[in-house]
């Protein structure tokens, strides 16, 4: 339910056989026949398990993978999507056998990927030798692998006829305060990336709010990343429509979006802001907020998508700009460890989840329509938090502040240290 604060201390273990005794360069599935589930060991990863609950037999015999990511897609009409992306892509086959529908990325999880890995160092070593720069080497490393994860997302985009199946790929987080600038950025990687199911990341900052309308009007594909209020949510929304409006396109069914609203990390700071009021009635809001604000988000969604102007659109073969949940994974260990996916299930909806949250749900989580149970309640919530004093508008803007912030720390420390090692490269190079 979305009022209520679970008490769990950890996730419950997952039950699975043993690991393969070496490294595959794809993935290897050890059948658990006690358990019925499979365990997915990712080659030589440090990557969480994939947990698939085995469900029916086809008719030769072979067990068919199902897991409750299948039963979310097909009986409540929501996308799982998984929140990271690494060398080899192929790691990502056991994923989409799970049901996984798509990909996101972030200059984090490229710093990380890039920085703990020698998976790069073949194509770095070739780039800075024909005389990339870092920052150049960077994208041609990133272009590489958005590529290589939209080929093998490809067919799902295909079968839905463009609803899923898509791969994104943010800007430059140090764009995320110069309009033209992410426009210009959005085009670039549009084309040289070359994907039909790609999606162009652009953060939801007030500047590139502007660069939305812009993109979505020449055509490309965005996911409108880092949402933190409904505010700011309703001006994506716009900046989607007047996009779609201002196209000229007399098809419009290829130019898709979705808008990516955060929550955990909603919770992460208005639960502070709680326990600095102290009082019962604060204290016992906390882990409520961002449930909260998320079906609020999903009922202003309702109503901008409907009426004369949508259907006006519709007529053009425009799609709903979809809601997308991001930061799902659980930062306080006190709560349910699907507690921002379990109550937010919805026709028409994404859930784009990093391991530890895609594990959970697997292992534990509940098929079942929530996003549009206990609104009322949900805005009792919210307005119960205003009373205390809580600024939503400052919310978002904080955390936005500090997402962006986040971002370009991970790309500017990345890009340093692709510097250094180029440096070192060439020195070798000249002895």
């Amino acid at each position: 339910m979305a009022g209520t604060v679970p008490k769990l201390a950890a996730p419950r273990p997952a039950a699975a056989g043993p690991l393969p005794s070496q490294p595959l360069r794809a993935a290897a599935l050890a059948f658990a026949p006690s358990a019925r589930r499979f365990r997915v060991s990712l080659a030589g990863r440090a990557r969480s398990p994939v947990i698939a609950m085995a469900s029916a037999k086809e008719g030769n015999g072979a067990v068919t993978k199902r897991t409750t990511l299948h039963d979310l897609y097909e009986q409540q009409g929501q996308s799982p999507w998984y929140d990271n992306l690494c060398r080899p892509v192929t790691d990502l086959l056991p994923y989409i056998a799970n049901g996984v529908r798509g990909v996101t990325s972030n200059p984090t999880i490229f710093q990380k990927a890039i920085s703990s890995s020698n998976a790069y160092d073949g194509q770095f070593k070739e780039l800075i030798s024909a005389g990339k720069d870092a920052e150049s080497a960077y994208w041609e490393l990133v272009i590489k692998d958005i590529q290589d994860a939209c080929k093998l997302f490809e067919p799902i985009y295909d079968e839905t006829d463009g609803a899923d199946g898509y791969v994104s790929v943010e800007v430059s987080p140090r764009l995320a305060n110069d309009t033209q600038g992410t426009v210009e950025a959005a085009k670039w990687l549009h084309k040289v990336v070359n994907r039909p199911n790609v999606y162009i990341k652009i953060p939801a900052t007030a500047e590139c709010v502007p660069s939305i309308k812009e993109v979505i009007a020449n055509g490309i594909s965005v996911n409108v990343t880092l949402i933190f209020s409904v505010a700011r949510y309703e001006a994506v929304i716009d900046a989607y429509l007047d996009g779609l409006e201002a196209s000229g396109l007399s098809d419009l069914s290829r130019v898709t979006s979705v808008a990516s609203f955060f929550v955990s990390r909603v919770d992460s700071l208005i639960d502070k802001m709680l326990e600095k009021i102290g009082t019962p009635e604060a204290l016992a809001l906390r882990g409520k907020a961002a449930v909260a604000q998320a079906k609020i988000a999903n009922q202003l969604y309702l109503k901008k998508f409907s009426g004369p102007r949508w259907e006006a659109l519709v007529k053009k073969g425009a799609k709903k700009q979809r809601l997308l949940w991001a930061s799902t994974s659980v930062k306080n260990p006190a709560y349910l460890d699907t507690l921002y996916v379990d109550p937010l299930i919805g026709p028409d909806t994404v859930s784009t989840m990093p391991d530890q949250a895609l594990d959970a749900f697997i292992d534990h989580g509940t098929v079942a329509r929530t996003i549009d149970a206990n609104v009322s309640e949900a805005e009792g919530i919210y307005s119960a938090l205003e009373k205390l004093g809580i600024d939503w508008e400052e919310v978002g803007k904080q955390l936005e502040h500090e997402g962006v912030s986040s971002f370009k720390g991970s790309f500017d420390s990345l890009l340093t240290s692709l510097e250094e090692k180029g440096n070192a490269l060439k020195t070798a190079a000249n002895l």
